[in-house]
């Protein structure tokens, strides 16, 4: 799930690479009682894929209570309520039973060993980041392998000597204490960086000295949803934190009353200046950000996780200014580029849904005085920049990525010429900045980064992956295929060349449909195995995404989000129609939100899919809304509270949706007990619904990481043994052959 106001663009492929893929459940060695493995069993059975059907799954008991609730009159039982309190002991054996039946089939899967050798040889090679330069020094990630978590470097020149500045490997044993965020001072000496343990959200974040690469006092906690920003003096940065939670209920309580403040070095946080609060605005997100020239403070304002925001500004050469309200209404996103003295520039979408360039006089702030710079293109506009004194825009062209620069009166000056369909990020650096770095990926290229000379308009490779595989060997193709209702939409396909279509390849069709995410083709050591074993990955940019600017998002919100579940559904039956798979040979998966989709669509057309993957998933629509950032999701879903908006809720909520004696397709859930963006009640409330309900010898497990969250910061081991699984599970249930 999203954060309360995501970053994009120039900041993409650094998250991307802090994080790791994107919404795969963690993965480790779980304890097993010898007392739980008597209680609960899990027959032997025939090769992989070939289960015999009169040896069913024994699931563990899980107790059913009375609790109804009543939404407008309507009557709806929540029978696994007591799941919710991930603390109880009750909860607690039932996910140490649930994880040995689990386990138990997973590790019957003989060819979960061949997979796992060849995804540690594939993913074992040298992984960099994009570089970027503060003051006289170079910063990126770099991971020799299988390094857990990559080691953020610095040096003087890019020829120059290269010097560890933060080893995270170091900060725990097994590789659960992650990087989660940094700033670097204008002049490159300082870094302020944030930590997450165990997956959570909550970060606590440091402040080290580049030269020495030693921590200063500096610590700060009950920090979520945050970046930090310094001032051009280096003396302090701003952030955004939260009121210290209660410790015992910490990763469930839901969190309102976010604050604006300002650090100063070498104080204690207790001293930190509040910059800007709202108490009569409890769900109001705010994150600052100073300008390149050092004279103002942006607020950006946001309600939830609607792009709409507001932006505010703090005049930062007067000590006793006040924050002006510059976009007091919430009726388009406003994305700060830059500023000439008084004269701001966004990105919006406003009277513009696939996005354009304006510019907004902060002395003349009325609607009238905006100045249009780069008008609405039939791309959608996903980020600008400044460099060399020209706009560099990312645009979207049907789901990949297009780049064009133009000068800042918005005339044209030249696209920049990428290897080829695929994604990039990076762009980043200062605005006088001559050269910049960028990456580019698709399913069959490795992240490869580019150096660029913004005045010849030249790309040269700077560092390229080697990656043990042929990517000649494999094709990527974009189709185009009818929903229900007609629109029309995209999907990516790619698989080994010279597949037949005759109906009986397996193939795994991942989406997420929302929060205005855009899918597109990226490189992954994980689906280049499944491809390996024959089979076909498939992303279809249903709606709700970004893909198609801000009209696609809303088409996939709140009353009309089966639109989404009716686009994937498409996906699957196109899929089936042209001879690359059928029902029994076809997977589906997705993570959070992605998770709720495959929940969602399961239910609906249980017989259309042979497997399901729903990871960390958003599984009960009826009480999302009560958990940590949970009601920040209302203004993409709705609200239960709503009349409308619960009728709709509860008619595709995957846990509401579920019918006794049916035959659902094998099914193996994710979660993780640290999750608190979408906390793991969900999930095992799911489970617990679908093992009661299912009818049938297909599996229905679910697996339940510990020591983890939502997906950020997972270490390389836990990812790769969670993809094993992932793959060894659709092996064995769609009857593969590796």
């Amino acid at each position: 799930m999203p954060q309360v106001r995501p970053r994009r663009f120039l900041l993409l492929f650094l998250v991307i690479f802090l994080i790791g893929k994107f919404w795969v459940a963690p993965a480790v060695a779980l304890h097993r009682s010898n007392t739980l493995a008597s209680e609960y069993y899990v027959h032997r059975s025939l090769p992989d894929g070939k289960m015999n059907s009169n040896k069913r799954l024994t699931y563990p008991p899980t107790t059913k209570s009375d609790r109804v609730d009543d939404y407008h009159g309507t009557k709806v039982a929540d029978f696994y309520r007591w799941l919710e309190d991930p603390e109880s002991e009750e909860t607690k054996a039932w996910v140490e039973a649930q994880n040995q039946v689990t386990f138990g089939y997973l590790n019957e899967i003989s060819s979960r060993e061949i997979i796992k050798q060849r995804l540690t040889k594939i993913w074992d090679y040298e992984k960099y980041s994009i570089p970027f330069k503060e003051g006289n020094n170079y910063f990126y990630f770099k991971n020799d392998g299988l390094q857990n978590q990559s080691v953020f470097y610095t040096q003087k020149s890019l020829n120059g000597e290269p010097k560890i500045l933060l080893d995270p490997n170091k900060l725990s044993t097994d590789g659960t204490v992650a990087l989660s965020g940094l700033s670097i001072s204008e002049d490159g000496k300082l870094l302020a960086y944030g930590l997450s343990s165990s997956g959570s959200d909550w970060q606590e974040w440091k402040v080290r000295d580049v030269e020495t690469a030693k921590d200063l006092e500096d610590n700060l906690n009950w920090i979520k949803f945050s970046g930090a920003s310094w001032t051009n003096d280096h003396k302090g940065f701003f952030y955004s934190r939260y009121d210290e939670p209660n410790e015992k209920t910490k990763f469930e309580d839901v969190n309102y009353y976010q604050k604006l403040y300002y650090h100063k070095l070498g104080t204690p946080q207790a001293e930190d200046t509040l910059i800007y609060q709202r108490h009569d605005q409890k769900e109001w997100s705010f994150s600052g950000s100073v300008t390149e020239d050092g004279r103002y403070l942006i607020i950006s304002v946001g309600l939830g996780t609607d792009p709409k925001n507001l932006v505010f500004y703090k005049d930062l050469t007067n000590p006793l200014s006040e924050v002006v309200e510059l976009i007091k209404d919430f009726h388009a996103d406003y994305s700060f580029i830059d500023n000439d003295n008084s004269v701001f520039y966004f990105r919006t979408d406003l009277d513009a849904p696939r996005g354009r360039v304006i510019a907004i006089d902060s002395k003349k702030p009325t609607e009238g005085e905006l100045k249009e710079i780069i008008p609405q293109a039939v791309e959608t506009l996903e980020g600008v920049g400044i460099l060399n004194n020209q706009f560099v825009a990312e645009y979207l062209k049907d789901a990949h990525s297009q780049v064009k620069i133009f000068d800042l009166k918005g005339d044209f000056v030249r696209e920049i010429e990428l290897p080829g369909l695929g994604s990039v990020g990076g762009f980043g650096g200062k605005r006088y900045d001559t050269e910049t770095f960028y990456s580019f990926t698709n399913p069959t290229t490795p992240g490869t980064i580019y150096r660029y000379n913004i005045i010849t308009g030249k790309s040269e490779v700077f560092r390229q992956p080697e990656v043990d595989f042929n990517p000649d060997n494999y094709e990527t193709k974009q189709v185009f295929y009818s929903s229900k209702d007609g629109t029309g939409i995209p999907m990516f396909i790619t698989h080994k060349k010279g597949m037949k279509l005759d109906g009986n390849n397996p193939t795994y069709l991942y989406g997420y449909g929302g929060f205005n995410v855009s899918l597109t083709p990226t490189f992954s050591v994980s689906n280049l195995i499944w491809m390996e074993m024959g089979g076909v990955f498939a992303v279809p940019n249903i709606r709700g995404g970004g893909e198609y600017g801000e009209e696609w998002h809303q088409a996939g919100m709140k009353l009309k989000k089966q639109n989404v579940f009716d686009d994937f559904i498409a996906a699957a039956e196109w899929l089936i129609s042209n001879k690359y798979t059928k029902p029994a040979k076809l997977a589906i998966g997705g993570g959070s939100n992605g998770g709720l989709l495959v929940g969602a669509c399961m239910a609906q057309r249980p017989d259309l899919f042979g497997a399901a993957l729903p990871a960390v998933g958003v599984m009960d629509m009826l009480r999302f809304h009560k958990f940590t950032i949970g009601w920040a999701w209302i203004s993409e879903y709705g609200s239960p509270d709503n009349l409308d908006e619960f009728k709709a809720l509860y008619g595709y909520s995957p846990l509401h949706n579920l019918k006794p004696d049916t035959a659902y397709p094998a099914t193996m859930i994710t979660t993780a007990d640290r999750d608190d963006r979408v906390v793991p009640a969900h999930s095992f409330k799911f489970a617990a619904a679908l093992q009661a309900a299912h009818k049938g010898d297909a599996p229905v497990l679910i697996r339940i990481e510990t020591k983890a969250g939502h997906g950020a910061g997972k270490p390389t081991a836990k990812i790769i043994e969670e993809a094993v699984d992932k793959w060894g599970f659709l092996v064995r249930t769609l009857d593969m052959k590796v």
